[in-house]
Formats: C-alpha cells, structure tokens, sequence
C-alpha cells in the first residue's frame, strides 16, 4: 500500500485526544494539527512528541499507553502522572527488535509482535523503568517483511488475534497462513486461522454487543489511482474468504489471479473505504464524549 502519513487512523478514533500523536514516519515537534480535518465538535491535541516513528497502541486500564514502531524497532511506554492528557515519563520498554509493531495487554502482561515472533512482558507496568526479560511465546511466523509488521488485539473469546499479510502486492502463495487473520491461545498455542483472503489488515475490533470481528484490508497496487477500494469487513463465520488475490474491492476480478474464480464465490466488503487510503485503525465508540 502507498504510504500515507498520520490521519488516516482518524477513521474510528478522532475524538480520543489521547491518539492523536499517531505518526508513520519521524516525530516533529512542529506537528502541524490543524491539518487534521475532524467533525464539528471535535478537538485534537498533543500527547506526546517524541516518540520516533509510533504506529500503534494499546492503553491499560491504568493509564499507561504502550506504543509499537515498525521501522525503529523499539517498543515505549507513556505515563500521563497528573492527569493533564500529556505524556510525562517515556520509558523504552524494547529495542533491536525486527518490526515490533503490534501490542496489546492483558492480565498485567505486554504483548509485543515481531515478524515472526511474539513476546510476552510479564508484570510490565511494574518495571517500567526496568522491563523484565520477555517470554517467547511463539516464533512460528513467517519471516517474510513485506507486510511482515503485525497489528495485534485481544479479543472477547480470550485469544489474541494476530494478522499474516500477503508478503507482496498481489500473488499466490504455498502457504495457507499468508493473507489470513489468525487467533492463538495467550500462550501461543493452537493457531487457527479465522479470516481468509485478506491482502493486509492492519486495524481491527470487535462489536460490542454481537463480539463479532469487524477489520480493515488495505488494497492491492498498481490497478491505476481510482481503484481498487481498500476495505471495511465483517467476519461472521471461522474460515470466511474475502476475496484476496482472486477479487478485490468485492466486484474487480484480477487481471492475472482471478483464475476462473468469480467474485461472487468471497464475502464483499461491508464498506468501499476508497482506493489507496490505507485504513489504519478501527474502534467502536462506548463512550459518552462525543458531540451529538
């Protein structure tokens, strides 16, 4: 996917200020916000600025915010001590790793994808200054960097759900794990693959109240600028295909892989997001902030 700067997350997340400090590439202190276009009603702010090349997040039922990069290779943590919505300690949790762009958190440990590895920090927000030695949960990834960097999540069934991207533009591969959503046991067991045919997500979540998986899928390349649209999904059974490399966007067979295969045969996208924009980020709101 063409690369495109920090906005693009905003899709589901513009009102949390807490967000805002999202960038793909390095950090300036001279962020310009007010090119952010956001909905009437809505206000962004800096978190923090000196977090090189951030990518994606999770944040602690304490407070403290945990932040995976794909390029620099180190993994950060930012306490907000007073409550002011800036970030007062930076502490680096990580560093050397191979694209650890994926965290997530759960029962007091940090989840921390690598390409072909996830790492577990037992007791994290303890030793932040400190972090204790990781517990390799499982290194049975593919090592393929193009579409390598992971984006990672806990979901309601307990298990962490860990995208595979296609390790290309648009191709086939022998292995069935490419182009997939998959979930494992905390512990890294029991890899099961739920979502098939899915180019490169890189953001998704769960419906509150049905718990099922709603995700992004960013489109192939080098079908011209108006085309294909990249994708908003939703998975209603284990196994669902939608559509990768054969069909794209839900009605464009591939020039070259369609391979007699109809569009009709794969689940369409519940949403056309455009072409190229790269949807980075999905959340369900909750809350009771926004402006009605």
């Amino acid at each position: 996917m063409n690369r495109i700067k920090w906005y693009t997350l905003l899709i589901a997340t513009a009102g949390l200020s807490w967000l805002v400090f999202i960038q793909f590439y390095p950090a300036k202190p001279n962020i310009q916000l007010d090119k952010i276009k956001l909905p009437a009603g809505f206000k962004i702010d800096l978190y923090a600025d000196q977090v090189t090349n951030a990518r994606s997040m999770c944040l602690t039922p304490s407070g403290t915010l945990f932040v995976g990069t794909r390029d620099e290779g180190s993994v950060y943590a930012l306490v907000d001590q007073n409550g002011d919505y800036k970030a007062d300690k930076i502490y680096i949790i990580a560093k050397g790793l191979q694209m650890p762009n994926g965290v997530a958190f759960r029962n007091g440990s940090l989840y921390v994808a690598e390409v072909s590895k996830i790492w577990r920090y037992d007791n994290i927000e303890s030793h932040l200054a400190d972090p204790p030695k990781p517990v390799l949960i499982t290194d049975d990834y593919p090592d393929k960097t193009h579409h390598g960097w992971k984006f990672i999540a806990f979901g309601p069934d307990g298990k962490l759900y860990v995208p595979v991207g296609a390790p290309c533009n648009v191709c086939t591969s022998e292995d069935p794990v490419f182009a997939t959503i998959t979930r494992i046991n905390p512990d890294g067991s029991g890899r099961e693959i739920v979502a098939r045919g899915v180019r490169n997500s890189v953001g998704f979540t769960w419906h509150p109240q049905t718990k099922e998986l709603w995700f992004t899928d960013n489109g192939r390349d080098w079908l011209g600028d108006d085309q294909p649209s990249c994708e908003l999904n939703h998975l209603t059974r284990v196994g669902e295909h939608f559509g990768f490399p054969y069909c794209h966007q839900g009605d464009i067979p591939d020039p070259k892989l369609a391979d007699g295969h109809q569009c009709s045969e794969f689940t369409p996208p519940a949403m056309k997001m455009g072409p190229h924009v790269a949807p980075l980020g999905i959340e369900f709101y909750t809350g009771n902030q926004f402006p009605t």
